[in-house]
């Protein structure tokens, strides 16, 4: 199986690259418009800022590409909140994939912020096919600041300061708002349903 993961210039590609390498995915990391176009699965990740995330995204000209890809299509972290339509990171506008809007975490005595560890994703959505094989309860590694409430598109939710759209699916359009790549087994799970998954290339 091949996927190919844009490069965003952000954080955190080579551990994404090694987590579907150990399952024996061909990896491409690339710019290359053309070849995220023909690739057979596409996978967004990032850590960092929304605003610079989006700013290299549109330096290599891929908004429009990202946009109109029709193969499955991942986003991790950060690459799954440029998946709607705006952030609250920078007031920044993002690829609109999804609708809706990304928003800070409120800060409390026993939630900090960035919320960082291990939780627990709940009311998952059996039909999601990311998810199969996916416990009720199971755990995740997240880090972020900011967070997607769930709506329509939440596959799974996990319980925070706020409810936290964890897993989220629009057509072939899905996204992870933890780390797969450093949550485990679960994790390689959710990366292993990926590479599986059929789409139009």
């Amino acid at each position: 199986m091949s996927v190919v993961i844009v490069d965003s210039g952000c954080a955190n590609i080579a551990s994404v690259v090694f987590a579907f390498e150990r399952l024996g995915a061909v990896i491409e990391v690339t710019k290359d418009k053309d070849l995220i176009s023909r690739a057979e699965r596409v996978v967004l990740p990032g850590v960092g800022a929304a605003g610079f995330a989006m700013e290299a995204l549109k330096k290599a000209d891929l908004v429009e590409t990202l946009k109109a890809l029709e193969q499955p299509v991942m986003g991790i972290c950060l690459g799954m909140q440029l998946l709607f339509d705006q952030t609250d990171e920078d007031a920044t506008d993002c690829l609109g994939m999804m609708g809706g809007r990304i928003r800070k975490f409120p800060v409390t005595f026993d939630s900090p912020v960035p919320h960082m560890g291990w939780n627990s994703l709940e009311q998952i959505d059996v039909g999601c096919p990311l998810l199969d094989g996916v416990d009720e309860g199971a755990f995740a590694y997240f880090v972020h600041s900011y967070y997607r409430a769930p709506g329509l598109e939440a596959k799974a939710i996990t319980p925070y300061s706020v409810p936290v759209a964890a897993v989220v699916q629009k057509n072939n359009v899905f996204g992870c708002q933890f780390h797969p790549e450093r949550s485990g087994d679960v994790g390689a799970n959710i990366l292993k349903n990926f590479m599986t998954l059929e789409g139009s290339k």
